[in-house]
């Protein structure tokens, strides 16, 4: 089993900045791929940003630019950070890890007003 905790989310302005963390636990070593996917009201959830094996990444369209994912290995936690946030970045934002299933956390809200 894999445990998945975020933190980070909150209220920003438009143009602001925000970082997400995840913090993995468990089986952290059948982990290969870990990722940060969002969901906005009424929309179905969507993948925001994606970290590899060797620190690839990928990232959707929407964010590039402004979205860069990162991870501490050592501490087996993940980062987005999202800059020039925008009121569309509205989401629940969710951490995600690959192992031999997708394990999801709970969930964190950010909120970007206008």
């Amino acid at each position: 089993q894999v445990q998945l905790v975020e933190s980070g989310g909150g209220l920003v302005q438009a143009g602001g900045s925000l970082r997400l963390s995840c913090a993995a636990s468990g089986s952290t070593f059948s982990i290969s791929v870990m990722g940060w996917f969002r969901q906005a009201p009424g929309k179905q959830r969507e993948l925001v940003a994606r970290i590899y094996s060797g620190d690839l990444t990928n990232y959707a369209d929407a964010v590039k630019g402004r979205f860069t994912i990162s991870r501490d290995n050592a501490k087996n936690i993940v980062y987005l950070q999202m800059n020039s946030l925008k009121p569309e970045d509205t989401a629940v934002y969710y951490c995600n890890a690959l192992s031999y299933r997708d394990f999801w956390g709970q969930g964190t809200q950010v909120t970007v007003s206008s």
